[in-house]
């Protein structure tokens, strides 16, 4: 894997200078047409994610409503005890409503050969999101959380999802070094050509993107990835600028 990826990175650095000559040299053959020049520039940066995002939830089948909601309000209470327990704040955690439906099961009668429904009883659930910018701590919790089963409370849970908070502030600064990148690549085809770089005519930034490192279940997209179910994250971004050419 190692020497793949060895060859693969010589293969990408030959073609950027192969391509680096061929436009010079075109732009030297008819420099006296010719008054622009047009690159892409590109930046790129691992980090890790400094969100994290949860949901959690479980509930209670009664045949009474209202003893039902009683017992997910005990179960509510001991499972936030735990959370607090392990290190999670209160403001960390958003309670939502409690929801409720009327959870039946078909049963079929051979005697009458037809099928009908029983009332099996209130099944309500509690939902919780947790958001926090412990994210091993939150990692932590979720390795453990099997642990309330011996209280009795079986806990669903969803995937994680992870996210960046500096995002714009990230983006900005690859934006500089995609742009430094393209105006390098600029003054070596006009260098390689016997020209000059003249002035930024025209500049277009490319999509931004976020992927996990090392992925192969990712795909680049003309609309934009955004991976939130990676801890690491990998960002890139281009930029097409056009020169003008003297």
């Amino acid at each position: 894997m190692k020497k793949v990826k060895i060859i693969t990175a010589i293969i990408f650095s030959i073609a950027i200078i192969g391509g680096i000559w061929i436009a010079g040299y075109y732009l030297n053959k008819a420099k006296g047409q010719v008054k622009t020049v047009s690159v892409v520039g590109m930046a790129e940066r691992d980090f890790d994610s400094d969100l994290i995002v949860w949901d959690i939830s479980f509930d209670v089948l009664n045949m009474n409503i209202k003893d039902g909601y009683a017992s997910l309000k005990e179960m509510t209470k001991t499972v936030k005890e735990y959370l607090v327990n392990q290190g999670v704040a209160e403001n960390e955690m958003d309670f939502k409503a409690v929801t409720n439906y009327k959870e039946t099961e078909y049963q079929y009668d051979n005697q009458t050969n037809r099928s009908y429904s029983v009332f099996k009883g209130y099944r309500l659930t509690q939902r919780i999101r947790i958001e926090s910018n412990d994210v091993e701590k939150i990692e932590k919790i979720q390795r453990q959380i099997s642990e309330l089963l011996d209280r009795g409370i079986n806990v669903e849970e969803n995937d994680m999802s992870y996210y960046y908070t500096k995002l714009s502030d990230l983006k900005v600064e690859m934006l500089a070094e995609a742009t430094e990148n393209a105006r390098n690549r600029a003054e070596t085809i006009a260098k390689s050509a016997g020209a000059h770089l003249g002035g930024l005519k025209t500049a277009n930034m490319g999509v931004f993107q976020i992927t996990a490192p090392n992925s192969t279940d990712e795909d680049y997209s003309w609309g934009g990835t955004f991976n939130t179910s990676s801890k690491k994250k990998r960002a890139s971004i281009n930029m097409r600028l056009t020169y003008n050419v003297r």
